[in-house]
C-alpha cells in the first residue's frame, strides 16, 4: 500500500452498540448490567459515556471560581501558644499558605502570643473553624490594629461569638456539612443541606450581596474520587440556580475542602495517607478555594512526620501536575459532565423537599442520617465496601488503637474492626485452619478465611493438607487449638463433615468455611458445628459470636 493511499484511508466510526456488543463476550456469560455501578445517591454509573454535555456548565463553574488554584490550609496543633506561633510560622514557611486551627487540643494564650499571632493575621487569611465563644485564641481579634483589620480575610466558626467591629473580610455565616457527612450523608443529601442553611442564612441577612460577602460552605471529601468531584462542582451550578431563585446575580462563595475521616482507620494508618491523597486530588479537580489535608495518623495524634506528609500531599499536587494554572479542569469530561448535571437535578429536587419540611433542622431531626449510616456500616462490615487494610488485606501487626485525647469522636467506618482489634489484642483463641484436599484446591478458601479472621485481629495457623479425616483429627487432638474452621474445596466438604464431626474433640469450637443447603447446615449444627464462615455474613457479628463463644463456655472447658 502507498503513501497516497493510505493517507486516504478511513476508519470505520464506532458505535456504541458495537462497543456494547465487545463488552457483553468479554464478560463471559454476565449480563452487561454488571457494568453499572450503582451509588448511594441513586445514580447509574454507566460504563462508557459517548454524548458531550453542552459547555454552559463549565462555564457558570469558571464564573463563580474566576481564578485557578487553591489555598493550601494545614491546621496548626500544639498546646500552648508560644509552640502554636513557633509550629505556624514553620510551616509557613515550608508552603503553608493559611493559619488554621481546629479547635483541638484546646490551647492556652497570653498577650504576648495573641499579639505575635495578631501580626500574622494581615499577610495570611485565617480559618477557625468548631470553636466555643470562650476559646481564648479568639482574643486575637483584639490585638490587631483597628486601621488594617479590613485586611484580615478568612473564615470564623464559633458559636454564639459576636465578630469585632472592622472586620469586613472574614466570612462568620456558613453551611459546613463536615458532620452530617460524617453521619453517612451522600453527595446528594450534603449539596441539599448545603442549600438549605443558606436559604436560612440568607433570610436573615437584609441584602443579597451582604449575604454573600458573609457566607461559606465547608465540604468534607470522601474517596469516591469522581463523585467528589462531581460534588464540588455542582455545588457552583445550585450557586447560580439559588442566586436565580432569589433574582440576583450569583457573586462567588469560597468552598472550603478538608479530607474526610468517614474512611480513616487507626488500622494499618499507612493507608490513610492514600486516602488523603486520593481526596485531595478530588478536591483539586473539583475547584475548591481552600483546602485542608490531614495527617495519617490523626485518629492517635499526629507527628511532626505525618504533619509534613499532609502539607507535601498538597505541595507536590501544586508543583508537580500544574493543576493550580488550570481552571476547571474537569471540564470537558463526558462520564463527569453527566454526574455533575444529575446531582444538580437531584440535589435541587432534594433541597425543595428539605424546605417543605421546614429546613436543614427538620430534615436533621427525621432520623434520616442514622439510617444512612447504618446502611454505609453494613457493607464495611460484609465487606461490600472495601477498607483496604482493615476489612480486606488487613495487617496483623499491633497498631496504637488509642484515641488522640482531643480528637473530635467522628463517625468512621473501621471502629467496629478497631474494636475488635482491642478485644483480640491481648487474648485470643488458639485458631487453626484445617485443610483438606489439594493445595491449589484448598488455598483460595484458606486465604480467605485467614484474611477474614485477620480483619478482628485473629492469627490463624495452617495445618498441613489431609486426604484422610483420622489423620486430620490426630492433628487436631495433639495441637490443641481452641478454635477450628474447616477449609476444604466445596465438592468435598460434604463428605467429610460428618465422619469430622462423629468424632470431633470436645471443648474445642469448630467452624467450615462456605455456606451450603439448608438442611446439611442443619445436620452439621445437630452434630456439633458451631457455624460457617462465608463473604456474604457479616464480620463483625460472625466475629463477634466467636469471642463470646470462646470466654463463655467453650473457653471453660463445656462442650
Amino acid at each position: 500500500m502507498s503513501i497516497h493511499t493510505m493517507k486516504k484511508g478511513t476508519f470505520d466510526t464506532p458505535k456504541f452498540d458495537d462497543w456494547k456488543e465487545l463488552a457483553a463476550e468479554s464478560l463471559k456469560g454476565k449480563p452487561f448490567e454488571k457494568l453499572i455501578t450503582k451509588t448511594w445517591e441513586g445514580i447509574d454509573l454507566q460504563p462508557l459515556y459517548t454524548e458531550p454535555v453542552p459547555a454552559k456548565s463549565s462555564q457558570i463553574i469558571r464564573a463563580t471560581k474566576p481564578e485557578p488554584g487553591w489555598t493550601v490550609a494545614q491546621p496548626t496543633f500544639a498546646k500552648t501558644g508560644a509552640e502554636f506561633v513557633e509550629r505556624l510560622k514553620s510551616s509557613l514557611r515550608r508552603g503553608n499558605e493559611a493559619i488554621v486551627y481546629c479547635g483541638f487540643p484546646a490551647v492556652q494564650w497570653n498577650d504576648e502570643e495573641l499579639n505575635a499571632l495578631a501580626e500574622l493575621l494581615v499577610d495570611f487569611p485565617v480559618f477557625f473553624f468548631s470553636l466555643q465563644k470562650d476559646d481564648p485564641i479568639l482574643r486575637v481579634f483584639d490585638f490587631v490594629n483597628h486601621e488594617i483589620r479590613s485586611k484580615v480575610k478568612g473564615v470564623v466558626q464559633a458559636d454564639q461569638w459576636t465578630l469585632p467591629v472592622g472586620y469586613s473580610g472574614l466570612r462568620t455565616k456558613g453551611a459546613d456539612l463536615t458532620s452530617v457527612h460524617h453521619h453517612g450523608a451522600d453527595a446528594v443529601t450534603e449539596l441539599a443541606l448545603a442549600l438549605s442553611m443558606a436559604a436560612g442564612h440568607a433570610e436573615k441577612i437584609e441584602t443579597f450581596s451582604a449575604f454573600c460577602e458573609s457566607f461559606y460552605v465547608k465540604l468534607s471529601i470522601d474517596t469516591h474520587f469522581f463523585m467528589e468531584i462531581a460534588k464540588l462542582r455542582a455545588f457552583r451550578l445550585l450557586w447560580q440556580a439559588f442566586a436565580d431563585a432569589h433574582g440576583e446575580q450569583a457573586v462567588a462563595v469560597p468552598i472550603i475542602a478538608e479530607t474526610s475521616l468517614r474512611s480513616f482507620s487507626k488500622i494499618d494508618s499507612n493507608v490513610n495517607l492514600l486516602r488523603a491523597g486520593n481526596e485531595a486530588f478530588s478536591a483539586i479537580l473539583g475547584g475548591a478555594d481552600v483546602i485542608t489535608v490531614y495527617p495519617h495518623d490523626i485518629l492517635t495524634g499526629p507527628t511532626p512526620n505525618s504533619l509534613r506528609y499532609a502539607q507535601n500531599i498538597q505541595l507536590v499536587l501544586k508543583e508537580e501536575t500544574n493543576v493550580n494554572k488550570v481552571n476547571d479542569p474537569a471540564a470537558g469530561s463526558y462520564f463527569i459532565e453527566s454526574l455533575t448535571e444529575t446531582l444538580v437535578e437531584k440535589a435541587w429536587n432534594r433541597f425543595l423537599e428539605i424546605e417543605e419540611m421546614g429546613g436543614a433542622e427538620a430534615y436533621l431531626s427525621t432520623g434520616e442520617l442514622k439510617s444512612l449510616w447504618k446502611n454505609r456500616q453494613q457493607e464495611v462490615e460484609q465487606t461490600s465496601k472495601s477498607l483496604i487494610g482493615t476489612n480486606v488485606y488487613a495487617d496483623l501487626h499491633k497498631d496504637a488503637l488509642e484515641d488522640c485525647q482531643h480528637m473530635k469522636k467522628w463517625n468512621r467506618l473501621a471502629m467496629p474492626y478497631e474494636l475488635l482489634r482491642e478485644q483480640f489484642r491481648d487474648e485470643q483463641p488458639k485458631t487453626a485452619l484445617l485443610n483438606f484436599g489439594t493445595l491449589k484446591a484448598v488455598k483460595p478458601r484458606a486465604d480467605f478465611v485467614s484474611g477474614f479472621l485477620a480483619s478482628g485481629g485473629i492469627e490463624s495457623e495452617w495445618s498441613p493438607i489431609f486426604t484422610d479425616v483420622e489423620e486430620a483429627l490426630v492433628w487436631v487432638k495433639k495441637t490443641q487449638p481452641d478454635y477450628v474452621i474447616i477449609c476444604a474445596p466445596a465438592d468435598s466438604t460434604e463428605e467429610i463433615m460428618e465422619p469430622l464431626l462423629a468424632n470431633w474433640p470436645a471443648g474445642i469450637l469448630v467452624d467450615v468455611a462456605g455456606a451450603y443447603e439448608a438442611q446439611a447446615e442443619a445436620k452439621w449444627k445437630s452434630l456439633g458445628l458451631n457455624g460457617f464462615v462465608h463473604a456474604k455474613q457479616n464480620r463483625i457479628e460472625k466475629m463477634q459470636s466467636i469471642l463470646e463463644r470462646w470466654k463463655g463456655g467453650m473457653r471453660n472447658g463445656e462442650a
